[in-house]
């Protein structure tokens, strides 16, 4: 073989290029190569893959990258325009040494010439040249450019220039046809100028696909990546179809006349070696203080935590402890652990929030005493071996969740401990998942979106997230008979196949840090995120293969909120609480649990797990613990079996009595991972360490190994000295049921540690709701401000547990939501639109140093010199910010423009020297002179709701919904809050495809004319705790236009439409007004005197009225219930309600 592709763009050419791994190195072995090359576009984010791939399939791996090259000075800035910003060339790593300075030359792109594209100039490849080969590229290689100016001289010159700097031998002129005509002309003077400069040649097919069948999709990803159609003239294409992995009989075919060039790829091949190591581990060193040793100090750490924790111990957990630190120590990660200790002391000293922990970390006692996790394994009997396994060498994973507002802090921490270039955040890719990419080239392909989505919604979900095409041709015969039988869905299809998987974008992981030894640009190609910050080119998998440090600072809000919360209550109540010193199976906390009623409380508050803790009714964390391990797919199905185990006892039986300790916690049930690798050390006699293994191939399903350890588990190995059950006096047949069972759940089993720990923040979210709820819910409002349908639903919970939201106000407002009297939340002032932290900081300083604001004037001229402008001052007012200060909204929004002015006209005088009247008037004279308020009444209940809805995004003071509360909820299916996915899972609670009744006000209506001018409506329908998008087709609107307006209350039934992460939406097939619902409105009186001496009153009321709704009269003593006859129904609105309150009072007044 004499060709080796050297000019190659992987998957990892974003949206450029789509020849995948995989398929690429199979198809070079396939072509008989022995190497092959990976020249991504500026970056090295596939070369590890690549590099694994190759080696595994016997192909020499040549890692490159097609860096792109200032023409000065890789600073400047908007010297040319357009394609003269930046020149190709191909840099290909020769040995260790040059891949090397590939990664310090790849990283400075990003680092220092990132402008459009990473830029690179001749200083950073003079430093960097070492072991590294060049080719000068494509057509726009710096060469290629001045040839086709006509400029041959200057292209000599840069030719000469790049042999200088990589030295002779070193540097390659790049030939390349793919029909274009102006190759043919650079390719003959390119042939020219090697003989004349004595420069060799170097024959490449730019590769951006795979097979020549690939270029239509290719097509359609570059579509993807301009947002073009195909059937768009104007765009970026690769005309021809050449772009694919040719075959050495092509490439020769093609360079009839320079046969040497084609050649010279296999030489340039056989000087390529590059050797990457795995697994060794890089984990920087943690300086101790003076006299001791890492080891010796992590020792005395441990000492003191186990004094701490373990005051009354008798030396067996000390025999535990030594056992940890041992392994620890023999595995190397002595100062991976005084690195976590570090960053976490830190915080606790510093008062940020930290997590009890996460993961398996849990199970070591050595965690726990050096307070990196904050649960105990031995009371909750956890595994150490679940987190590092003697027997399975791998670096440990210790995660660790803190404060979300004060994560960075940390993060600051660590780049000042360790160097901020050796501290690094980690990139993740963002692929084209079946589902999108469906919708993606429909949309190229210019498909009406209803069909592609249509056939996208065919894609069946599995663990919250769509199944590979392939695997649903397979699951659904209507999509797979769609497939054979629709022409123009199979293109789609395929299309879609092709390009399915394909890296589209990166984004920063949401916590994953490095912490390198040394620079981190001496281990992994470095590039930027979107805000700017230093990331890793590799992913997390590929950082921890690599043997690199990588540590995950989780930011969690509900740490936040039970720090606030806890603040709170200890400054209400005058108290000191330690939430880790609270009782956690308090019986109270636990029943409030067992109510369903978990609003807020983390982890349980989705309505599947309100209903499971209902169910439940937990009695001890161990309960919460289960709860967390078992509400998810798989595990559910044996919840039932758990809570029969819970509620009755005696009626669990085990297959032996050696698992009774092991299964009693949880009645019998295998539900955590921990569970399984006690059973296999407990009854088969395996090491905990080997135990741990047998689950690890159970969770992957790894099918071989484990029929293997099926034999290994019943009737034991003495070679590996395993004993089995049958030698621990338990029958074949029972220890072969056990391992099925074993094996039907280890695949979804949970790890024990990591729902510990989050059971136990639930139940301190818990704990704190039911003792200081007014703390608790203003803590909790505080942490979604930005997310108005959480602020919205969470409001709606303070009201259903009889905690009443007040207005902002700017004598009593904090920033965040405060406690303002008994069982009352004071509105945050920063969720006041278009105000700002600033602002509100000024507002509040100014109060705390100088008193309370007396009157909006007062108001205006103590703020009038700092940043509080007029929009600030009228958001206020619409707010019900100013409404403490005497006068009502409607005044202020009356005078405050005079105010303001006339305060900014007294300042400018006084600024000119000039005295004004008000300056030489005592105090009491000055009240003559003040703008005084005037007398315009207030705006009416529906201006004040509209107002706050436009400043705060919800209404405060009431709702325009309010009165139809009980109606709206007996007649709908479904909330707004149903629509919007899941924090967590990103699921919404309603399914696409289901039927759902909403009910609330149209706030906004758009109109759309389809391509035969018939009408449809966009609404978006607004209820008690958010809004949802209502899409009207031209049949419906026909139906229902006249009963479509803005402010209209109304229920819709209708489709629910789901995609992915995105709010869902309801498409109308049927609208029934408010109005057209008849409701109920009841009337109690305490006794049927009472009644009786009322009745006249009553029926002249309600004569006035005239409607649908019914009236019922109820009495309380005797209980006695009266429907008047339908001649009597009323209007039962606002009005009739108002009056009836008045004379018989509100509570005896309701609306159903």
């Amino acid at each position: 073989m004499a060709f080796t592709h050297l000019h190659v763009h992987t998957e990892y050419s974003l949206l450029d290029g789509s020849n995948k791994i995989k398929e690429y190195v199979k198809r070079v072995k396939e072509l008989g190569m022995d190497s092959a090359a990976i020249t991504d576009h500026g970056v090295m984010y596939g070369v590890i893959e690549f590099y694994k791939e190759a080696v595994a399939a016997g192909i020499n791996p040549i890692i490159g990258c097609e860096v792109y090259v200032a023409p000065r000075s890789r600073f400047d800035r908007e010297l040319t325009g357009g394609e003269d910003r930046y020149y190709h060339l191909v840099l290909l790593a020769e040995n260790n040494t040059g891949y090397a300075n590939l990664v310090k030359i790849v990283s400075r792109g990003f680092t220092e010439g990132y402008y459009y594209r990473p830029r690179v100039d001749m200083e950073v490849l003079q430093e960097f040249h070492e072991g590294i080969i060049a080719l000068s590229a494509c057509l726009a290689g710096e060469v290629q450019r001045y040839i086709q100016k006509g400029l041959v001289d200057e292209a000599k010159k840069v030719a000469r220039r790049y042999e200088d700097c990589f030295g002779k031998g070193n540097f390659f002129l790049e030939l390349q046809d793919h029909g274009i005509p102006a190759q043919q002309m650079v390719n003959s003077t390119l042939l020219a100028m090697s003989k004349e400069l004595d420069i060799p040649l170097v024959a490449t097919n730019d590769v951006h696909y795979t097979y020549a069948e690939d270029a239509q999709p290719h097509d359609i990803l570059l579509c993807l990546q301009t947002g073009k159609k195909l059937a768009d003239e104007d765009r970026m294409r690769y005309e021809g179809g050449q772009y694919y992995v040719k075959s050495e009989e092509e490439m020769k075919g093609l360079f009839p006349y320079a046969w040497e060039a084609v050649e010279n790829t296999q030489r340039i091949a056989d000087r390529c070696h590059v050797e990457i190591e795995f697994g060794k581990y890089k984990v920087p060193h943690y300086d101790v203080p003076e006299g001791y040793d890492a080891w010796t100090y992590l020792n005395k750490l441990c000492q003191d935590g186990m004094k701490e924790r373990y005051p009354e111990d008798d030396g067996a957990l000390q025999k535990r402890l030594e056992y940890e630190l041992n392994i620890i120590r023999d595995m190397g990660f002595v100062d991976y652990f005084l690195i976590v200790w570090d960053y976490i002391n830190y915080c606790r000293e510093n008062d940020i929030s930290v997590g009890p922990g996460r993961g398996s970390a849990a199970g070591s006692i050595v965690s726990y005493c050096l307070r990196i996790t904050n649960i105990d394994p031995i009371k909750y009997n956890l595994l150490f071996e679940r987190f590092l396994n003697p027997e399975r060498v791998s670096m440990p994973d210790i995660d660790v969740d803190f404060c979300f507002e004060r994560r960075q802090e940390v993060i600051d921490h660590v780049n000042r401990k360790y160097g901020k270039d050796r501290v690094v955040q980690i990139v993740t890719f963002g692929t084209m998942a079946a589902k999108g990419v469906i919708r993606d080239v429909g949309r190229v392909m210019d498909m009406p979106y209803s069909f592609v989505d249509s056939i996208a919604k065919m894609i069946p979900n599995e663990q919250n997230q769509g199944v590979p095409i392939a695997k649903a041709l397979e699951m659904n015969p209507e999509f797979r008979k769609l497939y054979n039988e629709d022409e123009q869905v199979h293109t789609l299809i395929d299309m879609s196949r092709r390009l399915e998987g394909l890296p589209r974008h990166t984004s920063m992981h949401a916590a994953g840090v490095v912490i390198c030894p040394d620079a981190a640009d001496n281990f992994v190609p470095l590039s930027r995120g979107s805000d700017g910050s230093v990331t890793t080119q590799f992913t997390m998998t590929t950082i921890e293969e690599l043997g690199l440090l990588k540590m995950d600072f989780l930011g969690l809000r509900t740490l936040t909120v039970i720090q606030n919360a806890a603040r709170m209550a200890e400054k209400s109540n005058g108290i000191s609480i330690d939430m880790d010193a609270i009782d956690y199976n308090d019986p109270a906390v636990l029943a409030s649990i067992g109510t369903g009623r978990t609003d807020g409380i983390f982890q349980l508050e989705s309505g599947g797990m309100k209903s499971f803790m209902k169910e439940l009714k937990p009695q001890s964390l161990e309960d919460i613990i289960a709860g967390i391990s078992l509400y998810r797919p798989g595990p559910m199905d044996f919840i039932p079996k758990y809570i029969k185990g819970k509620n009755n006892p005696e009626s669990v039986t085990y297959d032996c009595p050696q698992l009774e300790p092991i299964l009693a916690p949880t009645y019998g049930c295998i539900v955590y991972q921990e569970q399984v690798m006690q059973i296999v050390q407990d009854l088969g006699g395996y090491t905990m360490g080997r135990s741990d293994l047998v689950r690890r191939a159970m969770s992957k399903k790894k099918q071989y190994v484990m029929e293997q350890e099926r034999k290994n588990f019943t009737y034991g190995n003495p070679e590996e000295g395993v004993p089995g059950c049958v030698a621990n006096g338990i029958s074949a047949q029972v220890a072969d049921r056990i391992y099925g069972n074993m094996m039907d759940f280890a695949k979804y089993a949970f790890n024990k540690s990591h729902a510990a720990c989050y059971a136990v923040v639930a139940y301190q979210t818990a704990y704190l709701k039911y003792y200081y709820p007014v703390e608790f819910m203003a803590a909790l409002l505080t942490s979604v401000i930005d997310n108005p349908n959480k602020v919205a639903e969470y409001i709606m919970s303070c009201r259903s547990m009889g905690i009443q939201i007040l207005p902002p106000d700017i004598n009593e407002g904090e920033a965040g939501f405060s406690v303002s009297g008994d069982r009352q939340i004071r509105y945050a002032l920063t969720a006041i639109k278009s105000v700002g932290r600033p602002v509100i900081d000024i507002v509040v300083s100014e109060r705390e140093a100088r008193g309370p604001y007396t009157n909006l004037e007062n108001f205006i001229t103590r703020l009038a010199d700092k940043e509080v402008n007029k929009r600030a001052i009228e958001h206020f007012i619409k707010a019900g910010a100013m409404d403490s200060l005497g006068g009502t909204r409607k005044q202020y929004m009356s005078v405050y423009v005079r105010i303001l002015e006339s305060i900014q006209h007294d300042k400018k005088n006084n600024m000119a020297g000039q005295i004004s009247f008000f300056d030489i008037v005592d105090e009491e004279q000055k009240e003559d002179f003040e703008i005084k308020l005037p007398d315009v009444g207030e705006y009416s209940k529906e201006m004040k709701l509209a107002f706050e809805k436009e400043v705060l995004g919800i209404y405060v003071s009431g709702h325009p919904l309010e009165e139809y509360q009980e109606m709206w909820r007996k007649n709908i299916t479904n909330t707004t809050a149903d629509f919007v996915p899941d924090e967590e899972t990103q699921e919404t609670a309603v399914r696409d495809g289901a039927t759902a009744t909403i009910g609330g006000l149209i706030s906004e209506k758009k109109i759309k004319y389809t391509k035969n001018e018939r009408v449809m409506a966009f609404l978006q329908v607004e209820d008690l705790v958010g809004t949802v998008e209502v899409i009207v087709f031209p049949k419906q609107y026909e139906q229902h236009g006249s009963q479509i307006a803005e402010d209209s209350k109304v229920f819709i039934r209708g489709r629910v439409t789901v995609e992915e992460e995105k709010d869902g939406k309801l498409i109308c097939e049927q609208i029934t007004p408010f109005e057209n619902v008849s409701r109920k409105l009841w009337i109690k009186f305490p006794t049927k005197e009472a009644y009786e001496n009322r009745k006249e009153e009553l029926f002249d009321a309600i004569r006035q009225s005239e409607g649908k709704d019914s009236v019922v009269i109820y009495v309380e003593n005797p209980k006695a219930m009266n429907p008047l006859p339908r001649n009597w129904n009323v209007d039962a609105g606002e009005e009739l309600v108002g009056r009836l309150s008045e004379l018989y009072g509100a509570e005896n007044v309701k609306v159903v």
